[in-house]
């Protein structure tokens, strides 16, 4: 079970709000100074023109105002983020299905589930790595209109591939040897959540599937 915290757009929002905020203030007391001593020894006949020196501190505040707004905006989203984090820790255990062909290979072998048109009579499974490199390929036994399929990371050669993420492709026939259209999602139990990035991910089997790709959820064994 892992649950990794957010290091994305909040922490760069807070790391550049601080460092402003010390910038705008000591800009801001350095015009002041400058703007005392030139009030002080100005020529009592030449005034300084109020106009300018009132659209300066009119910026300044615009400026500061801007700061602090960022400064909220990042107290906000991490308030979000762990909310959803704490959402999320609870999908951990439970098997979940996503609508992808991806699907981790790790101490469980790596699982799809598959939805077609028509019965299928005939089908060839191809899995790709992350790369895209094919690692596998042969026919498999599909029946029906819908049913599962799981690879264990046997290869050709009788090794075995490397724990990571594989995008799994069908070619089905039907019983005229005519194509068959399938859908395929990946199927497997949270073990963990991650977020960094920004962006909340399910951890399964080793692989992080995003959570608007997630379609059902149930207790782990149902």
């Amino acid at each position: 079970m892992a649950i990794t915290p957010t290091t994305g757009t909040t922490s760069s929002v807070q790391q550049a709000s601080a460092p402003a905020k010390s910038l705008i203030s000591n800009d801001f007391n350095m015009f002041l100074k400058l703007l005392t001593t030139q009030m002080q020894n100005q020529d009592p006949l030449s005034p300084m023109d109020s106009t300018q020196y009132t659209q300066q501190l009119v910026q300044y505040s615009q400026v500061e105002q801007s700061v602090q707004q960022n400064g909220t905006l990042k107290d906000i989203l991490s308030s979000l983020s762990n909310q959803n984090i704490a959402q999320a820790a609870g999908f951990i255990g439970r098997d979940a299905e996503f609508s992808s062909s991806v699907s981790g290979l790790g101490a469980k072998p790596a699982s799809w589930t598959y939805t077609a048109d028509r019965a299928i009579a005939s089908a060839t499974a191809t899995v790709s790595d992350a790369s895209g490199k094919t690692v596998f390929t042969g026919p498999i036994t599909l029946s029906g209109t819908s049913g599962s399929y799981s690879w264990d990371g046997s290869l050709a050669d009788g090794s075995r591939a490397a724990k990571g993420a594989y995008t799994l492709a069908l070619k089905a026939l039907d019983t005229t040897g005519a194509n068959v259209a399938t859908a395929i999602s990946t199927t497997g139990t949270v073990d963990g959540v991650d977020a960094k990035g920004g962006a909340l991910s399910l951890s399964v089997n080793g692989a992080l599937m995003p959570m608007n790709l997630l379609t059902r959820l149930v207790a782990s064994g149902s």
